[in-house]
């Protein structure tokens, strides 16, 4: 039953996250302003370089975004407003830089009485640090330090070799990816030689998924909507690696092209960005075992490929992953948790067809290596398929599909929308998410929590 039970908000905690989003903000002005002061006149008869001025730019959009969970039991389950400032410029020639946070507000966890107290807690307030890093370059080599984006993959609604960069999954896959991805602090060093690249990452404090607390809509283990007090009290916070240089993540990506075809492989070594949930024993007699999110070092090795053939661009790409931990049903499994070796997937194709109409064909499979995994608690091999179609109707509604499709046991995700430009900048759309297949599967566990929803985000 929803819970009646509300809590006071707490003006403090407000304040203090409101403060920290305006400092960011803030210094996207100051930094701004600095390098914007204007330089001394030249002297006389010397003409004025265009190029010796600063150019700063500022963008970021506004967004909001109410969701409505038409699956019993039926709630508000969303109405988050989102405002990004972000500021970039040049202190010289070769040295560019780029402040960023993000601000986000929803008043469902403030109001809701379906969500538990440490849910609303979690998701009614947020102060983001987005991209925030120096770019400089020294002979042939350029380098980036500093919070930032690494992608590696570009296929479309999933993650394959996009290894690098966290993510946050408090509404699983659903936001836009810019919204989705977590900046990694990191340093970055790429070399260009003709048609070669090669590109090394080191991260000395990875960023790891946010996967919110129990009770929330979308929290990776499979839990009751809503949420028991009792059963949330079974799972633990993840447990922070220590910041220290073994825990520290790194890797690198080369990529040539040969013939048209654009061909990459890449290494990584780090702590897997998403938990293994271990079961271990509990000093409370009414509560023998819980439930420990960590996170298993590993390594991931893989490659990309991509050619235009004109007609339709072809990609694929493949990664194998080896050390991470899955969370079984076997009571034998030493803490609920078998290691395997797992090899995902993915081949697209995609077509661009008159009245701007895209068509995006993908096939996928997860394989996993060195034992059984009958019994995974979250069941996610085998192979699958996605179907993305957009068209435009006219100049300013475009409606659009996505659909993913597991052929196994993880079930499906159909997502129709459709988009108006209503204005420049502005576009305001409106959708359906919707989870299929068994409440054991990487999508079916989502099936109660099916939700219709609008977007209007402006972009400056």
């Amino acid at each position: 039953m929803p819970r009646s039970s509300r809590h006071m908000l707490n003006p403090t905690k407000i304040a203090n996250r409101c403060r920290k989003f305006f400092a960011i903000a803030g210094a996207c002005m100051v930094s701004s302003l600095a390098c914007a002061q204007p330089a001394p006149d030249p002297p006389s008869g010397e003409a004025v370089d265009a190029t010796d001025k600063p150019s700063i730019r500022f963008g970021g959009f506004l967004d909001g975004l109410p969701a409505y969970t038409y699956s019993s039991p039926t709630h508000w389950s969303r109405a988050v407003g989102r405002l990004q400032l972000t500021a970039q410029g040049e202190f010289a020639d070769q040295v560019k830089w780029k402040l960023g946070a993000r601000l986000d507000v929803d008043p469902v966890y403030y109001s809701s009485n379906f969500y538990l107290q440490p849910v609303k807690q979690n998701q009614r307030l947020d102060v983001f640090y987005r991209e925030n890093y120096l770019d400089f370059s020294a002979g042939d080599w350029d380098f980036r330090l500093g919070a930032q984006q690494i992608v590696w993959g570009e296929v479309v609604g999933l993650f394959f070799a996009d290894v690098v960069s966290a993510l946050d999954e408090r509404e699983f896959l659903l936001p836009s990816f810019d919204i989705i991805r977590i900046p990694q602090v990191a340093a970055r060093a790429e070399y260009t030689a003709g048609d070669s690249h090669l590109e090394l990452v080191w991260i000395p404090v990875p960023a790891f998924d946010n996967i919110g607390k129990p009770g929330a809509d979308f929290y990776p283990a499979r839990l009751p909507s809503p949420t028991p007090s009792q059963v949330a009290a079974l799972f633990q916070d993840p447990v922070t690696p220590s910041r220290q240089l073994s825990n520290s993540s790194y890797g690198g990506r080369a990529n040539t092209l040969v013939g048209g075809w654009d061909l990459a492989a890449f290494y990584y070594r780090s702590l897997s960005r998403s938990p293994t949930f271990y079961a271990l024993p509990s000093d409370r007699a009414t509560q023998p075992i819980t439930f420990q999110p960590r996170y298993d070092r590993i390594w991931q090795a893989g490659g990309t490929l991509s050619k235009d053939f004109s007609d339709f661009v072809l990609r694929a790409e493949a990664v194998y992953t080896h050390g991470q931990g899955f969370s079984v049903i076997d009571p034998g499994a030493p803490q609920g948790v078998v290691v395997r070796p797992t090899l995902d997937y993915i081949v697209s194709a995609e077509w661009a067809l008159p009245r701007d109409t895209r068509v995006n064909v993908q096939g996928f499979q997860r394989a996993y290596f060195g034992g059984s995994v009958a019994d995974l608690t979250i069941k996610s091999d085998g192979f699958g398929m996605s179907l993305f179609v957009s068209t435009k109707l006219t100049s300013t509604l475009e409606p659009q599909i996505l659909w993913i499709q597991n052929f196994k046991d993880a079930g499906g995700l159909i997502r129709p929308r459709l988009n108006w430009s209503a204005a420049k900048n502005t576009t305001l759309g409106f959708g359906v998410d919707i989870f299929t297949g068994p409440n054991d599967g990487y999508f079916g566990r989502f099936t109660n929590r099916d939700r219709l929803y609008a977007e209007v985000r402006y972009d400056f």
